[in-house]
């Protein structure tokens, strides 16, 4: 199948595409009207074999222009909405960008991009025939203060968790969501699992506010949904999930534990409620469906399906066609090692039959010259039936070096005269199952964290 025919726009599950769409707070553009309008002017040609980036200022312009380039351009990288301006410049030329699909053409008056096309809202055209080539997605890496890495895919191994998920014909189409932007790897899985796998895609929006994003979710007939466990936990603690009744609740991007998935299936209890690893770099690795944390042991090895996994050192590493295939650029590193497996940096451990997320290998902390990971303190402090979401992280001690502090919210419904004695349990359970060094010697409440652009706990040191 060439990469044009996963994005055949002539149904192939025998529905009606008018009742497919993809929409945001602003618009709804259905399916149907992708293959007689174009969002580019009709000037899609012009990116005929070209390196093209995608840089639009909101999510709906960036998924119709793939949708329209895919096939065309030689490769394509897709910009999210927090690429620091001082790393652009980099970007476009470790990628060797010589074109620019954009809203906002003032952007790269001095990038050195010698076509710049801009993009719109479908509007009819006499279309052009396309060239049908295997275009290159390109994605950033997060979670770094330096230049990201860029991060080859090919649509083959995007879709590679996608194409045998598709609705047979007759079945209730899914209405997907996500809290993520699609211009991340996390919300692209998403878009392509809608748009490639047969349903409609209901668009998240920063500036709107989380009520009102919920409103539209149900008006738009959502039935799937996946996130971060903070972005669940932001839910959980607004009071709109009670106004929300998804089917199918995913989570992904940060280690899911037992209390935010304890608190989706209270909220949600006829939905079908799981987590599922993936990233940039390793693609989808599974899911978990049995309600429980960490995955059990059984899903390591090789010739298990369509992913390999193994542990080395604690860490664990991924083997699968949906890997990306190579770092871009300045970065152009080894991207697997000898046996073609990506070390995914997230640190695991086995206890009985499964094993456990603990943390990030580059997320620890220094305590005393001994070294925490704050994912597994924060899980013990979010198993307090009165805490909704925590983050734990040092603080220079001039006696140790450091010592382990926490900030803790609180849910909705809890009692502001049982804070100090929330405090006293919420220690005390942290002193019954943790190391002394990794017990907070300061834990204080707060009423919001932040979250990063990637919807991922924003992680400073104090």
């Amino acid at each position: 199948m060439s990469p044009r025919e996963v994005f055949a726009l002539p149904d192939h599950l025998g529905t009606d595409l008018t009742e497919r769409t993809i929409s945001d707070p602003r618009h709804v553009v259905g399916l149907a009207e992708l293959s007689r309008k174009s969002c580019l002017g009709g000037r899609v040609g012009e990116l005929d074999g070209r390196s093209v980036l995608v840089a639009t200022s909101g999510q709906l312009l960036a998924g119709l222009t793939v949708i329209e380039i895919d096939g065309v351009a030689r490769r394509m990288l897709l910009c999210p909405p927090d690429l620091k301006s001082e790393h652009l410049t980099s970007i476009v030329a470790d990628a060797g960008i010589d074109a620019v699909v954009t809203d906002e053409p003032e952007r790269f008056a001095d990038c050195g991009i010698d076509r710049v096309v801009l993009v719109g809202m479908p509007q009819p055209v006499a279309r052009m025939a396309q060239t049908v080539r295997a275009t290159e997605w390109l994605m950033l890496t997060s979670g770094t203060s330096g230049v990201p890495k860029i991060v080859g895919h090919t649509l083959e191994g995007l879709c590679g968790a996608i194409i045998g998920d598709r609705p047979a014909p007759g079945d209730a189409l899914p209405v997907w969501a996500t809290f993520y932007d699609i211009r991340r790897y996390g919300g692209l899985q998403i878009f392509l699992r809608a748009i490639v796998g047969g349903g409609s895609m209901v668009l998240s929006d920063p500036g709107e506010a989380l009520a009102d994003h919920v409103a539209r979710l149900n008006a738009r007939g959502v039935s799937h949904i996946s996130g971060t466990p903070s972005h669940w936990r932001k839910l959980l603690m607004s009071g709109s999930a009670e106004q929300f009744a998804p089917r199918y609740v995913r989570l992904s991007g940060e280690i899911a534990d037992q209390a935010v998935l304890d608190g989706l299936k209270q909220a949600f209890p006829n939905a079908s409620i799981g987590h599922a690893y993936a990233s940039t770099e390793a693609g989808v690795g599974f899911a978990v469906n049995d309600g429980l944390e960490g995955f059990p042991a059984t899903l390591l090895g090789e010739g298990l399906g369509a992913v390999d996994m193994k542990v080395v050192d604690g860490s664990l590493r991924i083997r699968s066609k949906r890997a990306a295939h190579a770092y871009v650029g300045r970065a152009a590193a080894a991207l697997t090692d000898a046996d073609g497996y990506v070390d995914t940096g997230d640190m695991v451990e086995l206890r009985g039959d499964r094993y456990y997320f603990v943390g990030r290998r580059n997320g620890i902390i220094n305590v005393g010259g001994l070294k925490v990971h704050p994912e597994e303190i924060e899980a013990v402090i979010n198993g307090h039936p009165a805490v909704r979401m925590s983050r734990a992280k040092s603080r220079r001690s001039p006696i140790t070096g450091g010592i382990v502090v926490a900030e803790v919210v609180l849910t909705a419904d809890g009692d502001p005269a049982r804070a100090d004695a929330v405090r006293n349990e919420i220690l005390a359970e942290c002193r019954a199952r943790l190391a002394a060094h990794k017990v907070p010697a300061m834990l204080r409440f707060v009423p919001a964290l932040d979250v990063t652009p990637a919807g991922k706990l924003a992680r400073t040191d104090a």
